[in-house]
């Protein structure tokens, strides 16, 4: 039995911490608030974001991040994108005091860091140095934390340098409902669940809107080749984004009513403002700050991406959405795969 610290006790971190229980893992799942870790050991239920969902009584919930941690094989994070720089500095005095234990460092979190424009395994990286961990390992691909609470058939991608770290992870996950694949392309898995976030905003608003399906397909397939433009200029493999990280994540995350990405984008189609929006969410909207990170990195490396722009014009420009729609619309027409894509 291993011992597996889960840092994040969200919707989809209490999840990931019940079904490593479940696997027979000795987990141990960190909150960073004394009175949720009370509430979540006293109900055995996650109520904020999982309702009624009855947690293993198994599970081991803590608010001390050494308790959490302490001779774990595995620490998994599992926080908002802009909160795993900050998780990461508590964690890594604990690694640098014992050298010897070198734990799998993982992390399920679809977003890029705010101010940096870094993926997450770069700002783990930055702050505990790859010496002090025996590999990372990025969790990923279409997953709601509410279907995966209901045993609904999962499958989702494991990303590592490191192919014995991603199958030690793979092996730790896999049940009869919940599948993992291995894959190295850190960078493709990485981007891939991040940009989906951006496009799924997008969708939610033409459905907000009143669009029909003709409308959210062509925007999902031209956002998936977006994704896949900015992936490959920062050196992905481009059969990532045909993969559960890329099209399966942008498919569930761009159409369905659990993703609060798509819910946002709703909102706004139904003419809602973005600061109502993100108050009445009760959780991150990744997406939201993904997309000023996007449209930097788009103008830095020269990538053309319209619809995020346009979801960006729409965030931060206070842009009318059918005037964004309309000037893309309106573009010059051009061919539908450009020559750099075609090439490899």
């Amino acid at each position: 039995m291993s011992k597996i610290a889960v840092l994040g006790a969200g919707s989809w971190g209490t999840v990931l911490a019940n079904l490593l229980t479940d696997n027979g893992q000795n987990v141990y799942l960190w909150t960073h608030s004394a009175d949720q870790a009370q509430t979540l050991t006293t109900t055995h239920m996650n109520e904020h974001y999982l309702g009624d969902f009855k947690l293993n009584p198994d599970l081991q919930i803590t608010a001390n991040l050494e308790t959490a941690i302490g001779d774990a094989s595995v620490i998994l994070f599992v926080v908002p994108t802009n909160a795993v720089r900050s998780v990461a500095e508590q964690v890594q005095p604990f690694l640098a005091a014992q050298p010897s234990w070198r734990p799998i460092l993982a992390h399920a979190a679809k977003g890029l860091e705010k101010g940096t424009e870094l993926r997450v395994s770069q700002v783990i990286d930055e702050v505990i140095k790859p010496e002090l961990t025996s590999g990372l390992v990025v969790i990923s691909g279409p997953s709601h934390a509410e279907d995966v609470a209901t045993h609904d058939i999962t499958t989702l991608t494991a990303a590592s340098t490191s192919l014995a770290a991603a199958k030690s992870i793979q092996k730790l996950f896999m049940n009869d409902y919940f599948r993992l694949y291995t894959n190295q392309d850190v960078l493709g898995v990485e981007m891939g669940a991040a940009l989906k976030n951006v496009i799924a905003i997008g969708a939610g608003a033409l459905h907000g809107l009143g669009y029909g399906d003709n409308t959210k397909a062509a925007l999902l397939t031209r956002g998936l080749a977006e994704i896949t433009r900015l992936g490959v200029k920062m050196g992905a493999d481009p059969l990532t984004f045909i993969g559960l990280s890329g099209v399966g994540d942008l498919i569930v995350t761009g159409t369905s009513v659990h993703s609060r990405n798509w819910r946002a984008g709703n909102a706004l189609g139904q003419g809602e403002t973005l600061a109502n929006v993100l108050a009445n969410m009760g959780m991150v909207v990744e997406g939201v700050s993904t997309a000023k990170v996007v449209h930097g990195l788009a103008a830095e490396l020269g990538v053309e991406m319209p619809i995020s722009d346009a979801i960006y014009r729409v965030l931060y420009e206070d842009a009318p959405l059918k005037q964004v729609i309309a000037d893309l619309m309106k573009r010059d027409g051009k061919p539908e795969f450009d020559f750099e894509i075609e090439t490899l």
